[in-house]
């Protein structure tokens, strides 16, 4: 079965609730401008784990299916995407590093992991996972890593809450 094929198949049946980059085309163009300075240092296979991931969280089928796409475009394997979602027990497909962003992707994206604050500045993102990812990263690109997993949350909830249709996107339109 081709691509096409395929879309065709699963063609979605709803319609985008509003075409939200239309009727504020500023604010699209600073997404866009700020998801470019999020990227900046990153390995880009790290950053699509980190989109991909937060994605699956947030349940953005549009931002799932264009970051799988890129993903695979740069030469990702569909074993570690399909693995993503259940990364804690498929440790083995990824480095160390990417395990601490992963981690660290999902603490930002659904900030209900730490019960209190504490002394040493703990919260919603608890200090073991901060701390993980502060060991593989050095503060420059764990800077980056949050702008980008924050970023990609934004990105999420507007493709989310317009209803943004997946299967159109091709790697590299949105570059």
């Amino acid at each position: 079965m081709t691509t096409k094929e395929t879309t065709a198949r699963y063609a979605p049946e709803h319609t985008p609730r509003l075409r939200w980059a239309q009727h504020a085309p500023e604010v699209y163009k600073a997404m866009v401008r700020l998801d470019a300075a999020a990227r900046q240092g990153l390995d880009p296979a790290l950053y699509e784990l980190v989109k991909i991931r937060a994605s699956q969280i947030n349940h953005c089928a549009f931002c799932l299916d264009m970051h799988t796409r890129d993903a695979l475009a740069a030469g990702e394997s569909v074993e570690r995407i399909v693995q993503l979602s259940a990364w804690e027990e498929s440790r083995h497909f990824y480095t160390e590093k990417e395990l601490a962003a992963i981690g660290l992707t999902e603490a930002i994206t659904v900030l209900t992991g730490g019960t209190s604050r504490t002394k040493s500045g703990g919260g919603f993102v608890p200090d073991e996972v901060y701390d993980r990812a502060a060991e593989h990263f050095e503060e420059a690109e764990l800077a980056q890593l949050i702008a980008a997993i924050t970023v990609i949350n934004a990105w999420n909830r507007f493709g989310v809450t317009t209803r943004m249709v997946p299967g159109h996107y091709r790697p590299g339109q949105h570059k």
